[in-house]
Order: structure tokens, then C-alpha cells, then sequence
């Protein structure tokens, strides 16, 4: 699965989104389980670096502005309720100068919970260097007239161009931006349809256009909410498709470290189990046996009542064959001689 991500929406968890971290993280878990490609091109890192002081200081103004101030008549301030709300405004502008402080330390050092996790996504993203011949088909793109792009800036050529160039044709791509450049004038969920007719004939693939990150969670892992679930449900997928033991042997170890799984999760982990014979074949070895002993144990009034059953009774009959397999392992000699009795 091939991704773009707009500078727009990267910038926009820095300032008044709809979006939260958590679908960066999420996006992360992705690019971790090499379930999706970002790519990123340089034109697009650039734009970033070059933005984000601008919109931290305009997000930062807002807040600003929302500082807590209000003017009591004279009348309010013979009532008691007046000195409580006098104390209480007090220490609210003191917990708010103090959030300001601590959030202009870490803007100085580039350490809020956006540049972290923006840091890891662009070290994980595929990125495109901007060549001379990029440029040059970005200008004559501008200079005739085409989409995208703003009055004086190529930034978006660029970036267009550097995608039609370096993703792989015959497969999709999922583009995500709130720049209006790319929105069709026909709907704002529709991508704009020069560009969108541009890439089918160049690329021979679709472009499936989302305004925000989130959206694009939604339709593609509805179910999901937070990234480490995500990260689970990517892992049981694998334990269900796994085509080897050590891949069997590699996810369980990873889905151990987990304390926690949803009744759906621990209801797929036993189907998996039960269906994938890259499973159900090393179901005796000590770490598959365990994991699957502790998820009967800790989700037995959760797990589907026929994954469940079925589980039970594959586990109780590698047991017994494991136990009269001990039996058999013990050394025999033959009958023994009539002085080896002790009567």
C-alpha cells in the first residue's frame, strides 16, 4: 500500500486539527509491519522544515488569546463566592503560565510530541530526492498552467512531480492532503480530476484522495482506535497467514509481550490456531502450547464457543501424545535375568 502525505497535514497536528497524534502512531505501526510504503519527497520535507516554526507560533498565539480574564463589578465582590473565583482564577493563570513555559522548552527543542513522532515517521518514509529534470518539468507544468500549484510557488509542482516519478505504477495510491489545490471543484472529497486523469495515464493505478489521516483510518481499519491495538490485529493477521514455523515462532513471541487482547482478538488467535497448519503442526512447542494455554485461561468466557471447544480439545490431545511419548523414551532393556530379581 503506497501513501502520500501532504505537508499541510503533517503541519496541522502542531496546530487545530481534528486529528490526534495517535493516528501518526498509528501510521507508524503500519510502516513498522511494512504494511504500507510512505513515500516522501524531498520537496515535501523541505516545506516542513520551513513551516513549522510559522504554524507553532500561530497555534501558539491562540492560546494565548484564550488566557482566562474576567472583570467583576463592584456589586459581585460582597459575596463569598467572589474571593473563592478571585483564588481560583489565580491558580489557573498559574497553571497556564506554566503550561506556556514548558511548551515553549520543548519548541526550542524541538521536542514536542509532534516533532518526536514526525521524526520517526519521515525516518521510516521512503524519501525521494528533487532532481534538476523534477524542477524542470515542475516549472513548464507551471509556467502552462497546469495543476497544482499557487501563484509563485512551485512547491506543489515539485512535489507532483516527484510522485509521478518515483511510485510504482499499476498500484494505488493514497493521497492525503487539505490543500485545496488538489480538491475537485465538482466536491470537496473529490480529487481534483486534471491531475486524477494525469495519473491513470501515466501510472496506470488510481489515486483514492482523503482530506485528513483519520479518514483515511476509517475506511482502510475501521475498527481500529489506538495503535497498539492496530499492531496486534496486524500480528494475528500474520499468525493466521504465518507460511513457517520460525514465522509462527517470531509473531507468538511478539503477541506474548502483550498483557491484554480484545474477545475478537482472542477469538481470531484461536481460529488461527485451529486453521493454519503452520500453527497447529508446532501447537506442542513450549511457547505456542503456553501462549495459547494463557489466552484460554485469561478470555475462556469470550473466546467464540467453537474456536473455543475445538482449541481445548487439539491442546488436551498434543498433551497426552507428549505424555505417552515420555512414557515411551524410557530405555528397556529387555526381560531381565533371573539373578537381577531381588527373590
Amino acid at each position: 500500500m503506497n501513501i502520500y502525505i501532504d505537508t499541510n497535514v503533517l503541519l496541522s497536528f502542531y496546530h487545530l486539527s481534528s486529528d490526534d497524534l495517535e493516528e501518526l502512531k498509528k501510521l507508524i505501526v503500519l510502516l513498522q509491519q511494512k504494511k504500507v510504503i510512505l513515500w516522501l519527497p524531498e520537496q515535501t520535507v523541505i516545506e516542513f522544515k520551513r513551516n513549522r516554526a510559522n504554524k507553532i507560533a500561530d497555534a501558539l498565539k491562540r492560546l494565548q488569546e484564550q488566557r482566562l480574564s474576567m472583570q467583576f463589578p463592584q456589586l459581585a465582590k460582597e459575596y463569598d463566592e467572589y474571593g473563592k473565583l478571585r483564588k481560583s482564577l489565580k491558580e489557573s493563570d498559574e497553571i497556564f503560565n506554566k503550561l506556556i513555559n514548558n511548551i515553549r522548552n520543548d519548541i526550542e527543542n524541538q521536542n514536542l510530541k509532534a516533532d518526536q513522532i514526525i521524526r520517526e515517521l519521515m525516518e521510516l518514509a521512503k524519501e525521494i530526492k528533487t532532481d534538476p529534470k523534477i524542477v524542470e518539468n515542475a516549472r513548464f507544468r507551471f509556467d502552462i498552467g497546469n495543476p497544482p500549484g499557487k501563484k509563485d510557488s512551485l512547491g506543489d509542482a515539485i512535489n507532483w512531480e516527484t510522485l509521478l516519478k518515483a511510485t510504482p505504477s499499476d498500484q494505488p495510491l493514497y493521497f492525503i492532503s487539505d490543500d485545496k489545490d488538489y480538491t475537485s471543484p465538482l466536491g470537496e472529497n473529490l480529487f481534483e480530476p486534471y491531475l486524477e486523469n494525469e495519473w491513470k495515464s501515466t501510472k496506470h493505478s488510481s489515486i483514492i484522495y482523503y482530506k485528513r489521516l483519520s479518514s483515511f483510518f476509517k475506511a482502510k481499519f475501521p475498527d481500529i482506535n489506538l495503535a497498539s491495538e492496530l499492531e496486534k490485529d496486524l500480528l494475528i493477521r500474520e499468525l493466521a497467514d504465518s507460511p513457517n514455523f520460525a514465522n509462527t515462532h517470531s509473531v507468538i513471541a511478539k503477541l506474548g509481550s502483550y498483557a491484554e487482547y480484545t474477545p475478537t482478538q482472542a477469538s481470531e488467535i484461536a481460529q488461527a490456531a485451529l486453521l493454519n497448519n503452520q500453527v497447529k503442526w508446532i501447537i506442542e512447542d513450549e511457547d505456542v502450547n503456553q501462549f495459547l494455554k494463557r489466552i484460554i485461561k485469561d478470555y475462556e468466557s469470550k473466546i467464540d464457543s467453537d474456536y473455543l471447544v475445538s482449541l481445548k480439545v487439539m491442546l488436551d490431545a498434543k498433551d497426552k501424545e507428549v505424555d505417552n511419548n515420555s512414557f515411551d523414551d524410557i530405555p528397556f532393556d529387555g526381560i531381565p535375568a533371573e539373578d537381577e530379581f531381588p527373590f
